[in-house]
């Protein structure tokens, strides 16, 4: 219903945010990590938001970038996981974090959620593993979220460089390193155009036995 808030920051506290645009103050829902990364009362500042209806309420749930809204969405769609559920989650992990926890099988970082049990974090892996795609992560995780795709600057400049980085991801996760592990060697390499696969595999080796 509204896509986004653009306004003066009035009070922030660990999961709300109170936001003035066009003289109406808006109450928004935001999880810790949220309030962390929000600029000082005053500032300005845009706010991407899910509008969560029901009969006794009206709520808006807010994120920093369009990353954070969409795992948010994909997350209560999960059976037991609900607004309140998907916050938590996104409380204890970043969105790229929780995509790798996902596509490696990894329900106890999601368990560590306030109020999320094991059992819940495997329905979590178990209804959102199809709709979660390696390559998908790989691209999120390098452009922030924005949506760049592969016009990106520094570690992957190029359609070159992001497929050599690509592929090195997926040769060290069949090597049996973690999605999350693999990433986080990759990342450390600075690829230039003139890298083939064989070499970021090389130095993502170095990097993850150094």
């Amino acid at each position: 219903m509204i896509a986004y808030i653009k306004g003066e920051i009035i009070d922030i506290s660990e999961d709300n945010l109170i936001l003035e645009a066009n003289q109406i103050g808006y109450n928004i829902r935001i999880s810790p990590g949220t309030a962390g990364r929000l600029p000082g009362i005053g500032e300005e500042v845009k706010i991407y938001t899910y509008t969560y209806v029901r009969e006794d309420a009206f709520l808006l749930y807010g994120f920093l970038t369009k990353d954070d809204l969409d795992i948010f969405r994909r997350l209560i769609t999960v059976n037991g996981i609900g607004p309140k559920g998907g916050l938590a989650i996104l409380s204890v992990m970043t969105a790229d974090n929780l995509r790798f926890a996902i596509l490696s099988g990894d329900a106890k970082a999601i368990a560590k959620a306030p109020g999320i049990g094991a059992k819940t974090a495997e329905r979590v892996i178990l209804d959102l593993r199809d709709k979660v795609s390696l390559e998908e992560s790989l691209e999120k995780s390098f452009t922030g979220g924005t949506g760049l795709g592969q016009d990106m600057a520094g570690a992957a400049g190029s359609q070159k460089a992001a497929k050599a980085r690509n592929e090195a991801v997926e040769a060290l996760s069949a090597l049996g390193y973690s999605p999350s592990e693999a990433l986080k060697a990759v990342k450390k390499v600075e690829i230039t155009d003139g890298m083939d696969t064989e070499e970021v595999l090389k130095q993502a080796l170095r990097k993850m036995n150094g």
